[in-house]
């Protein structure tokens, strides 16, 4: 026994006086204040090892949630674009033809995009349509585009009387798999629609050289893709024809519009006729030789584009930022394929879409994106429900009052109950979309991908 511990002695006397009992007393007194000195010395890593439990426990089951604060809304439009109404006001006329705000939105387009010819429009499938219709599109015309991509896309070649032709896609980019393209080419095929989906460029170099092999046009459909470089290009200048969307979920927007351009020759001055019932604006007196619909866009429609033209960049690069960021975090967890980006392409997110490996989760998707949720992380369970060719409408073939009038000439043979791209299909049934705008920071991205990995160890088998 350490004396130390003790009370101190005067003399020998009083340390003979001590009786047996006396001794036992200090004995247990100290061996009880011992005990407690000690467990109260590992108090506090019992309590560290109980809050990293805690951390570790999903917020779907009492843990705490890896987002703290929901991620802010941006604010879509202000001052500039009052500014702009405020002028347009101040118009006699409000028909897009040479008028100040169409003249203003097509300077402001070509900054970002320096393309010849530009037609404003109505919508983003108006510029699809215009362009079908401007490559010459006709009866029983073949044009291979993406079977993930909204009706949009498609309208138009139904409608000119052409045959959408679905090709797979990439597994990790979700764009048009090149290999596939050139399988699904015959002699009636006419063009290439390339989908930047989810505003991530496809391949674009290699689309291109096919479509020169087979003498064949490319198209882009940029709906999703404001401000989207692929190998350090804007988008939309590989083609031969360029489509864009300014519906109001796209990254910059007018509540609904669009814009199709091209540098070539042969397409651009067709532009404007075909969006404007075959009127030349340029000479009016010349004959009208084409049939076109109407899909103008008015003035103060363009009046708010032009605005917004001016936000593009900075919010194009700070979604771009954001999405890389997300990658990094989750980059390498077991189980999850990022969104894949190639290294000289900028993408702007319109959504971040990852996938699951399902046989690596003990849960489905859908409890898996309610646990990320839970969490405060945005996301939901997929995209479109099926592939273009599943729907309905594609399955009857009832393009025209539930007929399709150029399968029963015999003009074309297409059978879409028959189409198969196994890897779009596999896409759909294991992405996970996740939603980005330029108002999140990076505190928000960093969290999140806290949170997927939560999510995904906790599942982990």
């Amino acid at each position: 026994m350490n004396l130390a511990f003790w009370p101190a002695a005067d003399s020998l006397n009083v340390q003979s006086t001590m009786t047996m009992s006396n001794r036992d007393l200090s004995r247990r007194k100290f061996i009880a204040s011992t005990s407690a000195f000690l467990l109260a010395s590992q108090l506090p890593a019992a309590e560290k090892e109980t809050g990293l439990a805690d951390a570790s426990k999903l917020a779907l089951e009492g843990g705490p949630r890896s987002v703290k604060k929901t991620p802010p809304k941006p604010i879509r439009w202000g001052e500039p674009e009052r500014e702009r109404l405020l002028a347009m006001l101040n118009q006699n006329s409000l028909l897009y033809w040479k008028a100040p705000q169409t003249t203003l939105l097509i300077e402001r387009f070509k900054e970002h995009c320096p393309l010849k010819y530009v037609m404003n429009c109505s919508s983003g499938t108006a510029a699809v349509h215009i362009a079908i219709a401007t490559a010459g599109i006709g009866p029983g015309d073949e044009v291979i585009t993406t079977p993930v991509t909204d009706m949009g896309s498609v309208i138009g070649i139904l409608f000119q009387q052409g045959v959408p032709v679905f090709a797979d896609l990439n597994p990790h980019d979700c764009n048009l798999n090149v290999t596939d393209v050139e399988r699904k080419i015959t002699s009636r095929t006419k063009a290439i629609l390339a989908v930047h989906l989810g505003g991530n460029p496809c391949r674009l170099n290699e689309l291109k050289a096919l479509a020169e092999k087979h003498k064949l046009i490319l198209i882009e459909d940029c709906a999703q893709a404001w401000g989207t470089k692929y190998q350090d290009q804007p988008i939309g200048t590989i083609g031969h024809i360029a489509c864009f969307s300014l519906q109001d979920s796209k990254q910059i927007t007018c509540g609904d519009g669009g814009l199709v351009a091209s540098s070539d020759d042969r397409f651009g001055p067709l532009l404007q006729r075909f969006g404007d019932k075959g009127i030349d604006r340029v000479n009016v007196k010349t004959p009208t030789e084409v049939l076109a619909t109407n899909y103008r866009m008015s003035e103060p429609q363009a009046a708010v584009a032009a605005a917004q033209m001016n936000r593009m960049q900075a919010i194009a690069s700070q979604r771009a930022k954001l999405g890389d960021l997300l990658t990094k975090e989750i980059t390498g967890v077991a189980g999850i394929s990022s969104h894949q980006v190639d290294e000289h392409d900028r993408c702007t997110y319109y959504f971040y879409m990852l996938r699951l490996q399902l046989n690596k989760f003990s849960c489905g998707r859908e409890q898996f994106v309610k646990a990320l949720n839970a969490e405060g992380v945005t996301a939901s369970a997929g995209y479109i429900p099926e592939p273009l060719y599943k729907k309905p409408v594609f399955l009857k073939h009832a393009f025209f009052a539930g007929r399709w009038p150029i399968k029963e000439m015999g003009l074309t043979s297409m059978d879409y109950g028959k189409a198969s791209c196994p890897e779009a299909e596999a896409i759909l049934q294991t992405c996970v979309l996740l939603r980005i705008n330029e108002a999140m920071d990076e505190e928000y991205i960093r969290n999140a991908g806290a949170g997927i990995r939560k999510v995904a160890k906790h599942f982990a088998v």
